[in-house]
């Protein structure tokens, strides 16, 4: 009896031993709640494309110690009520390990809710606004990460991109006032730029979904400014591009990663795209290997080049892989661990550490157009 109960011991703990291992997974479901249709589906189609370039690859590779990544993808229809519902559903029904999307900062932050509740760690690759991983106390928001760099970070630099490269002394601010991205974008150029000596001459302000801007840039004309700095996405940032040129403004028009869509060149026209700037994370003339490698197999896969919303979601995946290599178990409290130790990834948009608040500490690229082609791409830290 003595035996039989050693033996039955014995098989139990070896039981537990298995369960907390990573050999009793046999694939690995993660959740993909992008913006698949609406409004701004173009970065959430491209952020898509290149997390399921990442997760074949990873899959390829022999997967993470020989368990596939299996994606469970839902389109969030670029609503952040929906993208809450989806996260409740990939949390409750589909039990995924983690999550990643959406690639909006207002349906992210909805998301993170859900998370902080559930306990799920959730990556985006390109919610910009300084409060998606702390809340209005600075506190870290323990479940939410993001490989992309913030909001402050990203208006700042353009503001001294336009006084130190660009000689601009005087700005215009047209930005969108229901959208917190916008709004934070102008906040840290307008606070930077006048920090420098420079000064805002005139802002005006739309809506999302707006398409008819002539009054706004009539309006502007009248003034006496050196650039022009539209914090918004390429839907509205196009139209506002053609109406000025079309009314004879050539002053330098500036952005930021929100320009980055080929529908910018479709509602601009090519034309109208000469002297624009933004801020990015990635660009195609980036000669370094790792890049090359990455557009050379986005091309094999998908016949085009990538964009910076495509390289963002590869580095997602991999960033993803990454921490589920170091993890101690597959579980979710393993792997926020590992994803918070994150220490020099090398990714196609650049090295990332992830700070204290779960941001990624990288570089920033500030991209030239002319006739709607990337001709410039300056890198700085």
């Amino acid at each position: 009896m003595k035996k039989l109960v050693f033996l039955l011991t014995l098989v139990l703990l070896i039981s537990l031993a298995a369960g907390c291992s990573k050999d009793n997974v046999d694939e690995i479901k993660i959740g993909i709640n992008y913006e698949l249709s609406g409004g701004v589906a173009s970065y959430g189609q491209s952020s898509v494309d290149g997390i399921m370039l990442a997760i074949d690859e990873i899959n390829a590779a022999g997967g993470i110690d020989g368990k596939k990544i299996v994606p469970v993808e839902y389109d969030n229809k670029s609503e952040p009520s929906e993208a809450v519902i989806l996260a409740n559903r990939l949390i409750s029904q589909d039990k995924v390990l983690a999550i990643l999307g959406p690639a909006t900062s207002g349906a992210f932050k909805s998301e993170v809710a859900v998370a902080e509740k559930e306990r799920i760690p959730v990556i985006s690759g390109s919610a910009t606004a300084d409060d998606v991983t702390v809340d209005e106390n600075g506190n870290v928001k323990k479940y939410a990460f993001r490989i992309c760099f913030a909001d402050s970070f990203q208006g700042s630099a353009m503001a001294e991109f336009a006084f130190n490269k660009l000689g601009a002394k005087t700005a215009v601010i047209i930005k969108d006032t229901s959208s917190d991205y916008a709004k934070g974008l102008a906040e840290n150029f307008t606070a930077t730029f006048t920090a420098n000596g420079g000064t805002i001459v005139g802002e005006e302000a739309y809506v999302a979904k707006d398409t008819d801007f002539n009054a706004i840039i009539t309006k502007i004309s009248a003034l006496d400014f050196d650039v022009i700095y539209i914090p918004g996405y390429y839907e509205e940032a196009g139209l506002i591009i053609k109406q000025a040129r079309a009314l004879g403004i050539d002053a330098p028009i500036l952005g930021a990663d929100g320009f980055d869509s080929p529908l910018l060149t479709d509602l601009a026209g090519a034309s109208a795209l000469n002297d624009v700037y933004f801020t990015n994370h990635y660009s195609s003339l980036d000669k370094d290997p790792k890049v090359v490698d990455f557009i050379e197999s986005f091309k094999a896969k998908y016949g085009k080049e990538p964009d910076a919303f495509n390289a963002l979601g590869y580095d997602l995946g991999m960033f993803l892989a990454d921490g589920l290599k170091r993890s101690e178990k597959l579980d979710r409290e393993s792997l926020k661990k590992a994803l918070e130790e994150t220490v020099n990834f090398e990714g196609v948009t650049g090295t990332i550490s992830v700070d204290e608040n779960h941001n990624a500490v990288k570089s920033i690229i500030v991209i030239g157009l002319e006739n709607g082609e990337q001709a410039t791409a300056e890198k700085s830290s």
